[in-house]
């Protein structure tokens, strides 16, 4: 199982690994700092590089036995298992992603109603509710979230135990993925003190930890995708 370094500081640009196993459709290693897409967040891209070699990553996706695979450009040249490798994510990228899903949770704490999708993107994200009245009001969801980002809410996991998450059913917002259950302990993300939090809700996936490094949000459209589902449109502006 590939040690996952990005939960616990989304901050880490690189880190020295060992290549577990290599193969045309990924590279396997024993830690890194590559998120791997999952949560509606996209796959750390990035490079690995060793002596005498280099193997641009395009994409990082989830292997069998929690193995993480960093999946190579077409054509990359590959490390061989045993060697030591630097990992680095595209930093850019990366910190734009983080931005961005952290802005979508202050979303959810100012919308009302079950999120029924959601997609984080470097430019532009979107989520989708099922809001009961059918109607949603785009100038004040946008007031609503910079005024927050502008407030500089802290921004931290947590964990809680399974049983805890089974007791507190009201936690989870998204009704499509169930949180992951089974390992005794669930991670949560909070934004805002523990009294009183801004938002709370099971997340595995990289954040800011300030609201006040989001920067400015523009919303765009409010599409409608049913009779009661509405899409929101976000964007850095």
């Amino acid at each position: 199982m590939t040690e996952e370094l990005f939960r616990e500081d989304a901050y880490l640009k690189t880190c020295r690994a060992t290549v577990v196993a290599a193969a045309p459709d990924g590279v396997v290693l024993d830690r890194t700092v590559f998120y791997v897409m999952g949560g509606g967040q996209p796959g750390d891209a990035g490079v690995l590089s060793w002596d005498g070699g280099e193997c641009r990553i395009i994409d990082t996706v989830k292997g069998e036995g929690g193995d993480i695979v960093h999946v190579p450009a077409e054509g990359s040249a590959l490390p061989t298992a045993g060697t030591e490798v630097e990992a680095a994510i595209d930093w850019d990228r990366r910190y734009r992603h983080m931005r961005m899903h952290t802005a979508m949770h202050l979303i959810c704490s100012i919308v009302t109603g079950d999120v029924t999708g959601g997609q984080v993107g470097a430019d532009k994200s979107r989520l989708d509710f099922n809001v009961p009245t059918g109607a949603l009001d785009k100038q004040a969801i946008a007031d609503a979230l910079n005024r927050l980002i502008a407030e500089g809410h802290p921004v931290a996991p947590r964990w809680i135990t399974d049983a805890e998450m089974a007791e507190r059913p009201e936690l989870v917002r998204t009704m499509s993925v169930k949180p992951p259950s089974g390992a005794g302990r669930v991670r949560l993300l909070q934004i805002g003190p523990d009294e009183g939090p801004v938002d709370l809700q099971p997340c595995g996936g990289t954040h800011v930890a300030n609201t006040s490094e989001i920067g400015a949000i523009a919303v765009g459209k409010i599409e409608n995708k049913g009779k009661q589902n509405r899409r929101v449109n976000i964007a850095l502006a």
